[in-house]
């Protein structure tokens, strides 16, 4: 059986990648990695032939197959049957769908038929490894978890300015390896089912990645791990998508790398960062290379703990002590490997990510950036803000709103130092008019002009013509006296109220409700009396909300009625 899985595991690896390729353009929304299974149970059990499907067998996989070796109950149940009509519908538009099968609509019908019934059996699985001991479920040498504690200690982490990340990102090489090959590919080469390039062609990709012609007997298509890696590269950077009838082809704009725009260059470095998994070990024993997955991660994420720096032998040494602890295998993988850092440390270096000086590795900025980022995605909390010379002002006041009152109060008064009084005044109301709709930014940025008193005054007079910002202007304009500005108007007392209860429902539910209490409900009668005429973004939502929480009921008739108001005008 082994042997058998092995062969249709070969035979389906190239359709299966040229659909990851097409998924990324035509599916977005599916998860490619979990056709694998389905597609390999299908050829194993029901049809040699992989252009062959019916709604039987379709039924019969799904249904009976799949709940005996999914390993991922949860997954799947969210997203196996989309990834199954993703690949069905490659299968049909690429012309791989025989004429023997059943039509693509009566497949997709079949999937919509076992949904539920496939879910239900998706969560018995769930229920039934629900007492399972969490060690079982061990992460490999790149999970973030074990040292989540440790990063939430971290000091503050200040990240560069996107102009100098956006800088170093053009310099990668590996980037540009992906760039040349996508160009050579050219607008729609057909790659093969058993190997994506011939030998004649991996010699040319060869020459036009520089990368050396490895001393082989066997397929050079065999032999060049490094290519397939940069080729991966290139389609995760989104450089080659999937053509018609089996090809794959460059997109229009890749020949144009490095890009001119900044945010296009951090964007296109963003989509390859997960190609930090390509540096790890590739070894010819399969299960000796599991032992080591993981081991670029776990060098990334070291190296942030150590402050960015950290000498090579000792990385090699925890990281070696933990491919021991992981896995029984783990010893043997890295004796097996010889320098099992090697690879790892020449793909980051061609990412842009870190550094060697002699013996030492470094993160660069790019690689801390990275590194962030990946934390980021695990769903761990690790303080990093941009560097306070960098920060603009609507990303401080951004940064601000999330932190305690003494840290941010820090923020703001290392930032004002790097200005003039009035040009801090200014940078702050124009990023506060950004969003009319965001009412914690405006309050902070004007709470904190507020206390530049004439300095700001310039920047003031300017905000008069945001109406946003007007009550708020009127207000300052009118406590420091300054001649010819327009006294306040029950509309702007009106609007800044609406603000603060905005904010205040923003915190939740009973901190609005204690909130109305404070005024009282004969004041909010009056208010709402009158406030549904404001041009508020959120007016309308918060008569909503006071209609449905505010505890005196006629006080929320009121609201209901205000609310009418509003919405008629």
């Amino acid at each position: 059986m082994t042997d058998r899985i092995e062969v249709a595991a070969t035979e389906l690896r190239p359709l299966l990648e040229e659909f990851i390729m097409w998924a990324r353009a035509n599916a977005p929304g599916s998860d490619p990695e979990l056709v694998g299974p389905a597609a390999l149970w299908h050829r194993l059990a029901f049809s040699q032939d992989l252009g062959t499907w019916k709604r039987a067998d379709l039924r019969n996989l799904l249904l009976d197959r799949m709940p005996k070796v999914v390993e991922d109950p949860d997954a799947a149940a969210d997203g196996m049957l989309p990834a199954v009509d993703a690949y069905l519908t490659f299968l049909s538009q690429t012309g791989r769908l025989n004429q023997g099968s059943d039509s693509l609509a009566d497949l997709q019908a079949e999937l919509d038929d076992v949904e539920d019934e496939f879910v239900d059996l998706m969560e018995e699985l769930l229920d039934d490894t629900e007492g399972d001991d969490e060690e079982d479920e061990a992460g490999d040498l790149g999970d973030f978890e074990p040292f989540a504690d440790e990063l939430a200690e971290l000091d503050t982490i200040r990240l560069r300015p996107d102009s100098e990340l956006a800088q170093a990102a053009r310099q990668a090489p590996l980037i540009a390896k992906a760039r040349d090959l996508a160009v050579w590919v050219g607008s729609g080469r057909k790659v093969g089912e058993e190997t994506l390039l011939t030998d004649a062609e991996v010699e040319e990709a060869l020459a036009a990645t520089g990368l050396p012609r490895p001393e082989t007997d066997g397929p050079v298509a065999e032999a060049v791990p490094q290519l397939w890696n940069i080729w991966n590269l290139a389609v995760d950077l989104e450089f080659l998508e999937p053509g018609e009838a089996g090809t794959v082809a460059v997109q229009d704009d890749t020949a144009e790398w490095p890009f001119d725009d900044d945010e296009d260059v951090l964007d296109a470095w963003m989509l390859g960062l997960h190609s930090v998994d390509y540096g790890d070990p590739e070894l010819e024993d399969d299960d000796l290379t599991m032992a080591l997955a993981g081991l670029t991660r776990g060098m990334l994420i070291r190296l942030l703990l150590a402050g960015g720096s950290r000498e090579r032998a000792d990385l090699a040494r925890d990281l070696a002590e933990a491919a021991a602890d992981l896995d029984e295998l783990g010893s043997d993988a890295w004796e097996a490997a010889g320098d099992p850092l090697a690879p790892a440390i020449d793909w980051l270096i061609g990412y842009g990510m870190i550094e060697l000086d002699g013996e030492t590795v470094r993160l660069t900025p790019l690689g801390t950036e990275g590194v962030v980022h990946l934390v980021d995605d695990a769903d761990i909390e690790v303080d990093a803000r941009p560097a306070i010379e960098s920060m603009t002002a609507h990303e401080l006041l951004a940064l601000s709103a999330e932190l305690p009152e003494e840290e941010a109060d820090a923020e703001f008064a290392a930032w004002m130092q790097l200005r003039e009084p009035g040009k801090a005044a200014e940078e702050l109301l124009e990023a506060a008019a950004e969003d009319d709709s965001d009412a914690l930014i405006r309050v902070q940025a004007a709470s904190v002009v507020g206390t530049l008193g004439e300095a700001a005054v310039p920047a003031w007079q300017a905000a008069l013509k945001q109406p946003s910002l007007r009550p708020y202007a009127a207000t300052h304009l009118s406590q420091l006296e300054v001649e010819g500005a327009p006294e306040p108007t029950p509309d702007d007392t009106h609007w800044l109220i609406l603000d603060m209860w905005t904010i205040s429902a923003g915190l939740g539910r009973s901190e609005f409700v204690s909130s109305l209490r404070d005024i009282g409900p004969e004041m909010v009668n009056n208010l709402l009396e009158v406030i549904w005429k404001i041009p508020h973004a959120h007016v309308e939502e918060l008569l909503d909300l006071i209609s449905q929480v505010h505890p005196d009921k006629q006080v929320a008739k009121a609201a209901r009625r205000a609310l009418f108001k509003a919405r008629s005008v």
